[in-house]
């Protein structure tokens, strides 16, 4: 234990070393790429951290019957630490009371590896999100996601596909948990204001569920990250909800399908 304990802390102090030295590298204009890498290290180790902390949460709340908020409590934490330790924030501009619609089919653009975050900034108290079934998989981050009543979409397997939203809908209706979804299904890493094609999972959910779609604008935040460009940068995206503006369910998904 003790070896594993030590082999830990030098991971952790080289890891943190080097991120701050590629802010030093950054601040003083040294090294073009090095805000990049800077921010990059600082973002997987926030989310390592905040995943970390969902893992115990979940398990925690579980225990007092509050499961439902887990993955609200882990999101805002995310949120203010992203903050703090990149400089990159969301910040809900219009629309904050279509957020707070419960139950809903909450679906948002689906834009770059910073969506996780916009999770952390929208994210309201009694919601699960939906993610491939891969990433349950994933050390820290899929145990978090598993405890705290994630949808796990398996995209190889309809039937299965078909089952798990089966699942979440009575789960809505019995608990009045919202679900968010990203129709689009993968990252269009788009350097404008872009939609890809809306897959049909969110709007079945919807009316299987019966409950509204309530979609989630974000602001195009490839100026802020581009992995494909080598940039990563302090910014603050605008994010506005909209109503529905009282379709039934099958309107909702013709209109935003």
């Amino acid at each position: 234990m003790h070896l594993i304990l030590t082999a830990l802390w030098r991971m952790f102090t080289v890891y943190l070393g080097a991120t701050l030295a590629f802010f030093i590298l950054s601040a003083f204009n040294l090294s073009p790429k090095a805000s990049f890498y800077a921010r990059i290290l600082a973002s997987y180790g926030t989310l390592l951290v905040c995943a970390s902390y969902g893992v115990i949460a979940s398990i925690v709340l579980r225990l007092f019957g509050k499961q439902n908020i887990a993955q609200w409590a882990t999101a805002r934490s995310f949120h203010y630490t992203m903050a703090l330790t990149t400089g990159v924030h969301f910040e809900i501009v219009e629309g904050k009371e279509h957020l707070n619609t419960r139950p809903c089919v909450l679906i948002g653009n689906h834009q770059s590896e910073l969506d996780v975050l916009l999770l952390g900034t929208i994210f309201p108290k009694y919601c699960s999100v939906t993610a491939k079934s891969s990433l349950a998989r994933a050390p820290f981050l899929g145990w978090f996601m598993t405890l705290s009543g994630t949808v796990f979409i398996d995209r190889a397997n309809r039937q299965s596909s078909v089952a798990a939203f089966e699942k979440a809908a009575k789960r809505m209706q019995r608990e009045k948990q919202s679900v968010f979804i990203f129709p689009e299904g993968t990252r269009s890493y788009a350097n404008g204001p872009e939609l890809g094609a809306f897959k049909k999972g969110a709007f079945h959910l919807a009316v299987q569920a019966g409950m509204p779609v309530v979609p989630v604008v974000a602001g195009n935040y490839w100026g802020v990250l581009s992995v494909r460009e080598g940039r990563f940068r302090a910014g603050r995206i605008p994010v506005k909800g909209e109503s529905s503006r009282g379709l039934s369910y099958s309107q909702s998904a013709t209109e935003f399908g």
